[in-house]
């Protein structure tokens, strides 16, 4: 999955945040658990690319409320 950037969360529906968020959290327990077993990530950055993106989402949520 993508990285979403700031100005693209705007445009996107309250459904599709809340969707978007839950395929990031599975793709980064995917990455965690690929870590955990002994491998190395496919993408060494794409952890905290994805935690960041994490966080865009729940700032973006909460902003609107």
């Amino acid at each position: 999955m993508a990285i979403i950037k700031k100005r693209a969360l705007k445009e996107i529906n309250d459904n599709d945040l809340r969707r978007r968020m839950s395929e990031f959290r599975l793709e980064l327990a995917k990455e965690k658990s690929q870590i955990a077993v002994g491998g190395s990530p496919s993408n060494v950055g794409r952890v905290r690319e994805i935690k960041k993106t994490i966080a865009r989402l729940l700032t973006e949520i909460n902003k609107r409320r």
